[in-house]
């Protein structure tokens, strides 16, 4: 693909580059004595502000600390205009048609840190999913963080949480591996402070010490590939050409940065700290955390991998479809055993991150292959599915966060009934419930189906090996589904229905309006997506086409303003939109059909069969245990499921009360994290008492070999 590119310069800070067409808008402006377009300048404007509030809403957390009411809505208003600011600016470049935008912020004297910024279509896309999600969590915020009045910083925490997304919206901008690495630490850290928040909770502390372990063993592992290209390209520049690294050092290079990646967001079997950190965080960060952050090695393997290194071997994708396989199903299938809200929907993530990369891997399969339009499409479906899952991810999160707000419980076997006290939380959640279960017509069934199409097109004769992956893709992906579906009729009947089990549930109360309104916004969009598939997929097929120069809409469908056009591919199609309308149809006809043949009817009610019972009590009905039982024992080998039954009081054939319990196990806590712990901790004992001798001596000598050691290393690598 043939690019062409104008520079222009503004208070010589900004340095922006343009397509074709930019390039005669440019000499147009030039000839009128402009140096710079004035759309691009407000872009870049709206950049820059949108990144100044978020500091001086962190400044005015520190300030404000003390006048907790006063903070939370001073700091969340900034943050809401903000996010509208970067959310105008994301949009713009997007629309564009592959406009690149770097701004020059200033130089250092430390070699190859700058601080400078580079968005284009991809770090406009993330930056937009960004800005939506933290508008809604901004809103909800006013709500949800009332309950820590007077018992928490308030201050402390919004100081954290501004700079917190601050420092992600670095990541996705910053356009040398230093600053990204810069970028990329300041948000780990952030986000463990954010994860401890409430401190005082022993396991909270336990979840921050194993997240900030996982992130900086992945870390450490994108450190080491930075080290390693820089080596061979004598540059950090996340923008230029890797032609100079020999084809072995590449391999080298996208393995650590497959652990890296795969390590920030969550993918089997680097997942451990997941299921630990986002129930341990508040409900508002862990919807950032599951929505945004872990989203951020998505944007990594697209930007180091595919743009920087190039797709070099079919292994590399079909590597990153059996990680994205085993997330998948492994995520879902753990996520049935939980009865902890948070929990359930943190391995949920881990099972969205697995379909992420599903359609990742297709991507790079193809591109490889020489296929653009299926890659782009693979492509397209990866990043659409990014956008689905931080909507109702996010929404989600804020759903579990309002229960627990309304019922200080996050057990769902405590709840229920919640549909009568909390009318508007059950709607929202429903919905998001019905998009994370890629049901119509919402806009989980819109990503998921592209990946299907993009698997089903790639299939060919000739390739066994990988017709074979691709069919277990396939079969994964409707295995996930159907489990995911059957994980949220557990989630919402046992919560929203039946009756309440505790007292919690039976005096929970619907929460503040901001809550339900930040709930609706992200229920919307989800709606929204679902009946206008077409407009998100043209929308994330620009970004594509800046980063490979094809396009899949074409294979998708003819026309370019008709948003009902249905999603069509090789004979196989299908329109979210007309099904909706099609089911509202038939069901409407159903209920006059049933209305002019029944004719009028008396309604009598009865008590229902009791067995013998005075009346119906909570413990009559299902339980979360219950209902995920089946599946526990069809897939034992996996869960290693245990119980333990004990009687209490009376006797042993009348007791007063019988306890049952049932725990499941985590294969890869028990089999590699623990005894690799074990090992690590007994090694460090031993180095201890060899090394700790206390003699000065023995100390001198440990310097004196690592400064040879560095000596060495200077010379001869």
């Amino acid at each position: 693909m043939k690019h062409h590119f104008a520079i222009a310069r503004f208070d010589k800070s900004i340095i922006l580059y343009y397509n074709e067409k930019a390039c005669g808008y440019l000499q147009q402006e030039s000839s009128e004595g402009m140096d710079i377009g004035m759309e691009v300048f407000q872009t870049v404007v709206l950049l820059k502000s949108s990144f100044a509030l978020l500091g001086i809403a962190a400044v005015i957390a520190l300030i404000a600390s003390g006048k907790q009411k006063f903070c939370n809505l001073s700091v969340n208003m900034i943050c809401i205009v903000s996010s509208i600011l970067m959310m105008a600016a994301s949009g713009f470049i997007i629309l564009s048609e592959n406009q690149f935008v770097k701004i020059h912020i200033f130089d250092t004297a430390i070699p190859f840190l700058s601080l400078e910024l580079a968005v284009d279509g991809l770090s406009a896309l993330f930056l937009l999913i960004l800005s939506i999600l933290v508008f809604c969590i901004s809103v909800y915020s006013i709500g949800y963080i009332s309950h820590y009045f007077g018992k928490r910083n308030v201050g402390l925490f919004y100081f954290l949480y501004s700079t917190f997304i601050l420092s992600m919206a670095l990541v996705f901008t910053s356009s040398n591996a230093v600053f990204f690495y810069i970028s990329w630490e300041a948000m780990s850290v952030l986000s463990y402070f954010l994860v401890i928040f409430e401190s005082e909770i022993e396991k909270n502390q336990k979840a921050g010490i194993l997240y900030i372990v996982m992130t900086h063993i992945g870390t450490a592992f994108l450190l080491i590939g930075f080290m390693i290209s820089y080596s061979f390209t004598g540059s950090f520049d996340i923008t230029g050409s890797s032609q100079a690294i020999p084809e072995g050092a590449k391999n080298i290079i996208f393995i650590l940065y497959l652990l890296g990646f795969c390590t920030k967001a969550g993918a089997i079997p680097v997942h451990i700290w997941l299921p630990y950190a986002h129930p341990a965080a508040p409900s508002n960060v862990s919807a950032l955390m599951s929505g945004v952050m872990i989203k951020t090695a998505i944007y990594g393997l697209v930007r180091f991998v595919m743009e920087f290194l190039g797709v070099q071997h079919t292994w590399w994708g079909v590597l990153i479809i059996v990680i994205g396989v085993l997330s998948a199903f492994l995520g879902v299938a753990y996520a049935l055993m939980e009865h902890d809200m948070k929990r359930l929907l943190a391995y949920h993530s881990v099972e969205n991150i697995g379909i992420i990369l599903i359609g990742l891997g297709i991507s790079f399969i193809s591109f490889n292959g020489g296929n653009t339009i299926i890659g782009s499409m693979a492509l397209t479906a990866s990043l659409l599915h990014t956008l689905n899952h931080a909507l109702f991810k996010g929404g989600l999160f804020l759903g579990a966060g309002s229960i627990h707000y309304a019922t200080h419980t996050k057990d769902i076997e405590k709840l229920g009934g919640l549909i009568r006290t909390m009318p508007v939380t059950a709607l929202f959640v429903l919905c998001f419930s019905l998009a994370i279960s890629a049901i119509i017509p919402f806009n989980g069934f819109v990503s998921e189906w592209l990946t299907f199409l993009s698997i089903f097109t790639y299939v060919a004769p000739g390739q066994a090996g990988i017709n074979i992956i691709l069919i277990i893709a396939v079969a994964t992906l409707g295995m996930a589904g159907a489990l995911a579906a059957a994980c949220f009729v557990k989630f919402y009947g046992i919560s929203f229905l039946g009756l309440p089990r505790t007292n919690q549930a039976a005096e929970a109360r619907e929460v503040s309006a901001p809550m339900n309104i930040a709930m609706g916004i992200i229920g919307g969009i989800c709606l929204l997506i679902g009946l206008l598939p077409m407009q998100a997929i043209r929308t994330i097929d620009k970004v594509t086409f800046s980063l490979t120069g094809a396009s899949s809409v074409t294979q998708l469908g003819q026309g370019f303003i008709d948003p009902w056009i249905s999603l069509d591919n090789t004979g196989s199609s299908i329109s979210p939109a007309e099904i909706f309308a099609a089911l509202a149809v038939v069901s409407l006809l159903t209920l006059i059909a049933v209305r002019i043949i029944g004719g009028k009817y008396l309604e009598r009610r009865y008590g229902s069969w009791d067995c013998g019972f005075e009346a119906l009590n909570p413990r009559m009905q299902y339980t979360a245990t219950g209902f995920s039982k089946p599946i526990k024992i069809v897939f034992r080998i996996l869960f290693r499921p245990s119980r333990k039954t004990e009687l209490k009081g009376g006797s042993r054939y009348q007791p007063d009360e019988i306890e049952y319990t049932t725990t499941s196990e985590s294969i890869f806590e028990k089999y590699a994290y623990r005894p690799a712990f074990q090992q690590i901790i007994t090694f460090s004992r031993r180095a201890k008492f060899f090394v700790q001798t206390g003699k000065i001596h023995n100390y001198l000598i440990y310097i004196f070999i690592a400064v040879l050691a560095l000596m060495a290393y200077n010379r001869f690598v």
